[in-house]
């Protein structure tokens, strides 16, 4: 029995949320229908790890988990490597297929770029928090774990509308970012019309991880776009504000 503990330690921090193995066991058989395509699994997985570090650092907002903050750090590195991966398999992938295909891998190249920068915001977001000696006051952590919340809801959009390649994941989650917008500019607005300590540090990093999550968002707003690329064949950035009303 003494030699069990470490094992589930550390399957735990590998897990890291008890939705990450169903979210890998959806992903595992849809990945089989892009036909043994690697990069494209890849792109599929660093979905599901983004997903995984920003509802680690929901978990991490609310109740200061160091698991979650490990785990947080590792999906971080793990999207490091899967883009090392992509950018190394892409240029020789893309000279052997046709047009069709050729977008699909370019698609995953711009997906990665976003993909990883969401890791490193979510990392950076529980570190402007990590070495905070006094608890979240209760608004402002019921603020950031809203915030949070969304972009869970956000990513899992990006997962199931890279597989279907469905508009409709995509409007979701633009609607889905103005949210997160309001939210982080309500909690901007509150913190600068408090008079009595306005440049207290205590209160500058919770801003500066309200940042970084509002900045996850406009990643998986990019992502949006991109699905719509995927979708129709025709870029919609520009349009992208008429699709989120639609």
């Amino acid at each position: 029995m003494a030699r069990k503990q470490p094992v589930l330690v550390s399957r735990t921090k590998r897990q890291s949320t008890p939705r990450r193995q169903a979210l890998e066991t959806r992903a595992g058989i849809s990945a089989s229908a892009i036909q043994g395509d690697d990069l494209s699994a890849l792109t599929v997985r660093a979905c599901l790890i983004a997903r995984d570090a920003v509802f680690n650092v929901r978990d991490f907002l609310s109740n200061g988990s160091r698991m979650a903050f490990l785990a947080i750090k590792d999906c971080e590195k793990e999207l490091d490597q899967i883009e090392r991966k992509i950018d190394e398999q892409l240029p020789g992938a893309i000279t052997r297929v046709g047009e069709a295909k050729a977008r699909q891998l370019l698609a995953c190249l711009k997906f990665i770029t976003d993909l990883e920068r969401i890791g490193d915001l979510a990392y950076s977001a529980a570190m402007q928090l990590h070495s905070r000696r006094e608890k979240l006051p209760p608004l402002d952590s019921k603020q950031l774990v809203e915030m949070a919340s969304l972009l869970c809801g956000m990513l899992e959009e990006v997962h199931h509308g890279f597989l279907t390649r469905q508009v409709s994941h995509a409007r979701s989650i633009l609607q889905t970012d103005a949210e997160v917008d309001r939210r982080c500019h309500a909690l901007f607005q509150r913190h600068l019309a408090e008079t009595s300590s306005p440049d207290d540090p205590q209160n500058f990093d919770i801003l500066l991880a309200a940042q970084a999550l509002e900045r996850i968002g406009d990643h998986a707003k990019n992502l949006a776009e991109e699905l719509c690329s995927l979708a129709e064949g025709r870029s919609l950035r520009h349009n992208a504000r008429k699709l989120s009303t639609s």
